[in-house]
């Protein structure tokens, strides 16, 4: 039996792990809630407002060195109403305070995001990121700034009152749009955005500025897409692709990704993707899932294959739980350490190996080199593969047959370590993001397992997230709750319609399109244009965000609008594409300022100006995979092929125009609005759409 705790707090009775963690501090935390806020009003104390999350590295630091301090406790707990904040769970509340941050600080925030409310309009005065315990980084101690911090609102409430009515006005105006009707749309952001991309691009490591390196998905996505778009034309631009598919390399030989269990790291502390921070996130991988198996349509590097299957593999192995969900995160550190679970010593590895197995493991991943993490040694590829073989002079199918053995048996061997903690909460959003990774997967590499995993991820969310006509938010231990966001929404739809394009199964598109009338319905700001980032009966905060720009993960608005495109031209539906043209109206002058920070929306632009491709394949089920294999194997990214079985009926909007015939298989083509006449064989389909 473990010990009894000392202390318990009100986040006890949580589903977050990230608040569990903090269950059990000495600091009398509440969840964000009606009983937080009430306290706060009637005792008249100032609110203390911790954001962070599981996988968090500094929040960790900061709980340990002040949160489990009983004398620091003791000083939160007199001066303040305390709060904590999974920042997964609750993205509305993180949005807003980081960019009020922003606002007070004049700088970036992060997490743990320490934020200090008014007791009655829980308006921030005053905020920072982590504190340490004593002074040192240039920083104070985290106890005489929260004796300062309550000196000041005794002492200073009408300059706080003052600075609180700006801060309001500042939050409403960063969100505003305005719909100009008179706006015209053209492609001269996609051009640019293009430029920009270039500007921050590292032509000697891959990748887009400097440590730390972020993979940035958007951006190399919008690379491939203008790769496809100008090869479309006849003018193919070279240096996108190249951008694209050198960054994704980089990456994929980097400590960044995990060389022997599959999957990406957050980022890189440096600029060679060598050294990561170690936390692993499903939101980055969903994308990066999809990035990798399209880049292998334009071109078949076998690496990029390679990272498909073994990301695909650690998805399914660690963060799938038996009920089908996708777990969201792995931490950075295990036993107390950032990154032990990964590392290894030079003879640790010798003595596993045979002699040739190490000498292919130790060239190409730096055994043979100096440590390159705190005196050990992260799997970082220095060399190809041929170079590699050509080092120990061998061939370069003998040295990939080694190394893969090499591989094999260093990762069971790290099997056998002390796992860093996972964040085992269900997600609807960055499920969302994984299960149209693992769909795009199935699609490109024809792995029905890989569909399989998706198909489960989904159904468990229409099980447990799906209530009432509205989406949940959250998932831990048996218990769905939170209201959902707009990234919910968007992000699942888009999901969904990449795994329709694997298989058919109409239950999808009509959960697909309930998601679609709850957006327009509850998330749309018809006036403006537009989606906000909660819905219209959502808990009343101080500010009620509608975020255009990407920032870690794609913008909701920019994926909303784009399925709505694709929705809206796969079914006939006005309605879809007209609120979809009216987000690109309401974001036009945020996307014309920095066109490379909304490539979620230039996506929709993108086929919002040149029509989107549909493919409707009828016919019975044995014949539709023939008709896929002629169609799925290119990199088309503005193409959407469905093959719905003819034993399928019931269909809504124009798909129920989309017969099948008596006897074989038939495809419907349209472009946008335009249909052209049956098409009766693959070869004939192939043709057309080569000429598209």
């Amino acid at each position: 039996m473990s010990a009894p705790q000392p202390y318990t707090n009100a986040l006890a009775g949580e589903t977050s792990p990230y608040l569990l963690q903090h269950a059990h501090n000495p600091v009398a935390w509440y969840p964000w809630g009606e009983e937080a806020l009430t306290t706060a009003r009637q005792e008249g104390k100032p609110i203390l407002l911790s954001i962070g999350y599981s996988a968090c590295h500094w929040c960790h630091v900061m709980a340990h060195e002040s949160f489990e301090d009983e004398a620091t406790a003791r000083l939160m707990n007199e001066l303040f109403v305390c709060i904590k904040v999974d920042r997964e769970e609750r993205p509305d509340l993180d949005r807003i305070y980081q960019t009020a941050h922003h606002m007070l600080a004049q700088r970036p925030g992060g997490w743990p995001l320490t934020m200090f409310l008014t007791h009655d309009d829980h308006t921030p005065f005053f905020g920072g990121t982590y504190f340490p315990r004593e002074r040192r980084y240039g920083m104070p101690a985290f106890r005489e700034l929260l004796e300062g911090v309550a000196r000041a609102y005794r002492e200073q409430q009408a300059e706080i009152r003052t600075q609180n009515a700006e801060m309001i006005t500042a939050l409403r105006r960063v969100d505003a749009t305005r719909l100009d009707p008179g706006v015209q749309l053209d492609g001269a952001p996609l051009e640019l955005a293009r430029q920009q991309i270039q500007q921050a691009f590292d032509p000697r490591h891959g990748g887009f500025g400097q440590a730390p390196k972020f993979p940035h998905p958007t951006n190399i996505e919008r690379l491939l897409r203008h790769e496809a778009a100008t090869r479309a034309i006849g003018r193919v631009d070279e240096q996108a692709g190249h951008m694209a598919l050198f960054t994704l390399e980089r990456m994929a030989r980097g400590g960044i990704y995990d060389q022997l269990g599959g999957g990406f790291s957050r980022y890189s502390v440096d600029d060679y993707w060598m050294i990561p921070h170690f936390e692993k996130m499903l939101y980055d991988n969903g994308p990066l899932l999809s990035l990798y198996s399209e880049a292998w349509q334009l071109s078949p590097n076998p690496l990029f294959q390679r990272v498909v299957a073994e990301t695909a593999g650690w998805v399914m192995r660690e963060m799938q739980s038996p009920e089908g969900g996708y777990y969201s995160s792995l931490d950075a550190d295990s036993e107390g350490e950032e990154g032990r679970f990964y590392v290894w010593e030079p003879d640790q590895v010798r003595a596993l190996l045979t002699a040739d197995q190490y000498a292919v493991l130790a060239y190409r991943f730096g055994l043979d080199r100096e440590a390159n993490f705190e005196g050990r040694w992260h799997l970082h590829a220095y060399h190809s593969l041929e170079e590699t073989a050509a080092h120990v002079g061998m061939d370069a199918a003998t040295a990939r047959a080694l190394l893969d053995e090499a591989r094999a048996i260093l990762f069971r061997e790290r099997e056998k370590r002390v796992r860093p903690g996972r964040d085992d909460k269900v997600l609807t959003a960055w499920n969302g993001l994984m299960i149209k990774g693992m769909a795009t997967a199935a699609r490109v590499f024809r792995e029905p397992a890989w569909a399989d995993s998706a198909s489960r991820a989904l159904d468990f969310l229409r099980a447990h997230m799906w209530r009432d006509g509205r989406l949940l938010a959250t998932y831990k231990d048996g218990r769905a709750h939170l209201d959902a966001y707009i990234d919910d929404y968007a992000y699942l739809m888009d999901g969904i319609l990449a795994l329709l394009a694997v298989r058919w199964r109409t239950a999808d598109l009509e959960l697909c399109l309930a998601l679609a009338e709850v957006l327009l319905e509850r998330f749309e700001d018809r006036e403006n244009g537009g989606f906000f980032f909660t819905a219209d009966d959502h808990e009343a905060l101080i500010h009620r965000p509608k975020s255009l720009g990407d920032d870690s993960m794609p913008s909701g608005n920019g994926i909303a609008a784009h399925v709505l495109i694709r929705l809206g031209h796969l079914l006939g539906e006005t309605r879809y594409l007209d609120a979809a043209e009216r987000t690109l109206r309401a974001a036009w002058p945020a996307i014309g300022r920095l066109p490379h920070a909304h490539n979620a929306l230039l996506l929709a632009l993108e086929e919002y100006l040149n029509a989107t491709t549909s493919v409707v394949i009828r016919g019975p089920a044995q014949e539709l995979a023939r008709w896929q294999d002629t169609v799925n194997p290119e990199y088309a990214p503005r193409r959407q092929v469905f093959a719905i079985p003819a034993a399928e009926t019931h269909l809504p909007g124009a798909l129920a125009e989309r017969s099948a015939p008596d006897s074989g298989a038939i495809a419907y083509l349209c472009e946008g609005f335009t249909c052209s006449p049956p098409i009766t064989s693959p070869e004939e389909l192939h043709r057309r759409l080569t000429a598209v």
